[in-house]
């Protein structure tokens, strides 16, 4: 991988978004850490280490467009290009039934979780065509909730399973131009968002239960194969979990 190649990761200030933009950096591409703190992208530059490549804090709130159209500005202004987006950064919402739960929450939940993706990719999608050589990767986070939901999640998990509706026709829009686009399924990473997953989590048959969890390098080192692909090739989706984790059959 040279330093000529330019990632671009939201939601990088924490959790699975910091992971992959650090292993990126590491991996030798110039990596783009967008986030809604600017401080907190400062931070976990710092925390990376030196790097040959280089490394750029952008603020951005991802559901706003004309804040998107900044951070592309910023990037191709920066590095010329963008050759890879990693559309990571989401919410979720406490275990709620879908009439307890607030019309706010719903719209900020698919604001940044559908809409953020979709002006990212819209962005990317956009700079990967125009540019020359022509081309580039857009990999999309899902969550084993684009397959299979957890109780009292509805605006989480219709927005996962929107996700996947994007990846795939962004797949197939994208062959004309050299755009690959592919999703990563996530179960049970430990991040500070999933923690509590190791004491207790509700489960579908009405109990509480603690969860298996994985590293969440696991997760980083999924993303950096995937981005490290000729654009010939494709991983379209993979799911990447905790191995004892309740998925597989029925629980």
């Amino acid at each position: 991988m040279t330093d000529q190649k330019t990632a671009i990761v939201t939601g990088a200030g924490t959790g699975i978004g910091k992971s992959v933009a650090t292993a990126l950096l590491k991996a030798g591409w110039n990596t783009v850490f967008c986030g809604r703190r600017k401080p907190v992208l400062d931070a976990a530059i710092a925390e990376a280490g030196p790097t040959e490549a280089r490394a750029l804090a952008v603020a951005c709130d991802i559901s706003k467009a004309g804040e998107v159209d900044h951070l592309f500005k910023a990037v191709t202004e920066a590095f010329g290009r963008v050759d890879l987006l990693f559309n990571n950064a989401g919410m979720g919402y406490k275990s709620t039934p879908i009439d307890e739960i607030p019309v706010e929450v719903w719209n900020d939940i698919v604001g940044v979780n559908l809409t953020g993706s979709f002006l990212c990719a819209r962005a990317a999608f956009g700079a990967m065509r125009k540019q020359r050589p022509m081309g580039g990767r857009i990999i999309n986070n899902g969550s084993v909730s684009a397959y299979a939901p957890r109780p009292g999640s509805v605006p989480y998990t219709a927005t996962k399973h929107a996700i996947t509706g994007l990846t795939k026709t962004l797949a197939l829009d994208g062959r004309p131009y050299d755009i690959a686009c592919g999703q990563i399924d996530i179960g049970n990473a430990l991040t500070d968002m999933a923690q509590p997953m190791t004491v207790g989590v509700p489960q579908a048959n009405g109990s509480i239960s603690a969860e298996a969890v994985m590293d969440v390098q696991r997760v980083a080192d999924a993303v950096v194969h995937m981005a490290s692909l000729p654009l010939d090739a494709n991983v379209l989706f993979m799911t990447v979990m905790a191995t004892k984790m309740p998925f597989v059959g029925r629980g």
